[in-house]
């Protein structure tokens, strides 16, 4: 008899990155980052490992707790901030296959090849990262992967905070680990979404809504919430805020104010400066 699927999420923290404080005043943070496991009776797969090396050793002790096999490590989309501690997981769990979508795949192992960490996140996280980040990631199955024969789809949305983006779907359980799809509560890394992104983006909300999950595991996540579906509008809602603002303002600052005037008790506005350097040229 199979047995029954189970999920479980850890959250990794607001952390410290090197930088100058931004326009509020406030010291800049990393957004806290979901990771769920997915488990039966004897084996388990996770869904986007964290960042640094301390968080990975936290992390690990976290799946060893379950009893479970690790036989699975699924890899949402292309940015490092989901995949740079997966070196480090692998030597823990020697057993376990990396899976991605083709694209992030092929984008991730490019990205990987020398296997030192790109400048970006080395200036962000100095002396926190694995020295060699490399690992072998293979194209998820077309009719995906399973954890004591539950079977786990990974289905392609476009894109989203950048493009190729993924989520993986538990039908039997009515689970949707949807990565950077959605935001919980958390701002949204925008720096990529000009010309067509943001209806490519609600396209991609459409997907996960089409899905009629249960459970939705944003992939930044505020602790405090639960895994609702309504995560979904939620995020609808403030792409179209976004976009409007984007719209009606012509500077970086006016963005930033903006949108953190709007959206105050989200997570994390230095998200929302890093979006405003990207879509401003001042």
């Amino acid at each position: 008899m199979t047995s029954e699927l189970n999920y479980d999420v850890l959250i990794s923290d607001l952390i410290p990155v090197a930088g100058t404080p931004i326009p509020n005043g406030d010291a800049p943070h990393w957004s806290p980052l979901s990771h769920t496991l997915i488990f039966g009776g004897t084996e388990a797969a996770l869904v986007d490992p964290p960042i640094t090396i301390a968080q990975t050793e936290k992390f690990t002790q976290w799946v060893a707790s379950h009893g479970r096999r690790l036989t699975a490590i699924y890899l949402t989309h292309s940015h490092a901030d989901h995949w740079l501690g997966t070196s480090q997981l692998i030597q823990a769990f020697p057993e376990a296959t990396v899976f991605a979508g083709a694209t992030t795949a092929q984008k991730i192992s490019a990205d990987m090849a020398g296997g030192v960490p790109g400048p970006l996140w080395t200036t962000l996280f100095p002396g926190q990262l694995a020295d060699d980040v490399r690992f072998r990631v293979q194209s998820v199955p077309h009719d995906g992967f399973t954890v004591d024969g539950h079977i786990l789809q990974s289905i392609e949305v476009g894109h989203t905070d950048t493009d190729d983006t993924t989520i993986l779907h538990m039908p039997s359980i009515g689970l949707v680990a949807a990565g950077d799809v959605v935001y919980n509560n958390v701002h949204l890394y925008l720096a990529e979404a000009a010309d067509g992104g943001f209806a490519n983006w609600h396209r991609a909300l459409d997907v996960v809504s089409s899905l009629e999950p249960q459970h939705v595991v944003a992939g930044h996540n505020d602790r405090d919430r639960p895994d609702l579906a309504s995560t979904i509008a939620e995020t609808h809602s403030y792409l179209r805020a976004a976009e409007e603002i984007l719209a009606a303002t012509g500077a970086r600052g006016e963005f930033f104010a903006a949108v953190t005037d709007r959206f105050p008790d989200r997570i994390n506005a230095y998200t929302t400066w890093l979006s405003a350097l990207r879509l401003f040229e001042n």
